[in-house]
């Protein structure tokens, strides 16, 4: 079993068992057929990993990760808000006629913002202190920009990092507001993960700790018998992850210079439904 395995387990056991209900409650998020999307949640989730021990993948089911790590580059390193430049699919609910998903996610990274040493975007901003203020505690991005929620077509799941360097490790928070947890968890926590490991090769640094800090992490009704089958399945260790060490510019990396070996792993889970 994958020390993922087991977070991704203990977190929807604890839902199921002792979440708070939606039921009854007036809410936004619907089916596809137009009926209310129910959950069951926790407040306050907060799984720990170690990179330095492994890549959390779980192994209960396939994560894509390289699909993740497409989505993470599109976000961080393209800085776009445009499906258009984005392989997958997973955003077309969200985007208009033109492709946009409005000034979300990208959009917001690579907004330039005056400092004392000259105009940079959040993440060229945060590429520098790692290599020149490396113990600084001030190394933050936040994408929840009030003035620009209205022009967003969903406002920001995951909406802030915080990095710390101890030692010679990297170590990150991921703050996320919500989360579908069949949906996205693990899909969330190997990109972030992928781009720590990046972020780490750049700046002459070891990757360390992943902080993964979910103020609402919730099971859909529709997903129910779905995670319990899931978490009973059998486990495998994690996944081998490796990056093209030749890569030293963040923005040079590209999904092939990264490989995943010896992933083994459930059957797929297939045309999950999705709330919208």
């Amino acid at each position: 079993m994958s020390l993922a395995d087991k977070l991704f387990i203990d977190m929807c056991t604890d839902i199921l068992d002792n979440g708070y209900s939606s039921e009854g409650e007036k809410i936004r998020p619907k089916w596809e057929d137009g009926s209310y999307a129910n959950s069951i949640k926790k407040f306050g989730v907060i799984n720990r990993y170690d990179l330095s021990k492994e890549f959390p993948a779980i192994t209960l089911r396939k994560t894509y990760i390289k699909s993740a790590i497409d989505e993470i580059l599109w976000i961080w390193q393209k800085k776009s808000n445009n499906i258009n430049d984005l392989k997958g699919n997973i955003w077309d609910s969200w985007a208009d006629e033109t492709g946009s998903i409005g000034k979300a996610y990208g959009y917001q990274l690579g907004i330039k913002h005056k400092y004392a040493e000259g105009m940079m975007d959040q993440v060229d901003r945060v590429l520098y202190d790692l290599k020149n203020n490396p113990y600084s505690r001030r190394i933050i991005t936040n994408i929840y920009v009030h003035q620009d929620l209205h022009e967003m077509n969903l406002y920001p799941c995951a909406y802030s990092m915080i990095f710390n360097v101890t030692g010679n490790k990297l170590n990150a928070i991921l703050n996320q507001r919500s989360q579908d947890v069949l949906a996205a968890n693990n899909w969330n926590v190997v990109q972030y993960a992928a781009l720590l490991h990046m972020f780490a090769q750049v700046t002459g640094l070891i990757p360390g700790k992943l902080i993964h800090v979910i103020a609402d992490a919730h099971i859909y009704d529709r997903h129910i018998p779905i995670i319990r089958e899931l978490i009973t399945r059998k486990t495998y260790p994690a996944p081998k992850f490796k990056v093209n060490p030749d890569i030293k510019d963040f923005y040079a990396f590209t999904r092939d210079d990264f490989i995943i070996a010896d992933y083994e792993h459930g059957d797929e889970v297939k045309n999950i439904p999705i709330a919208i």
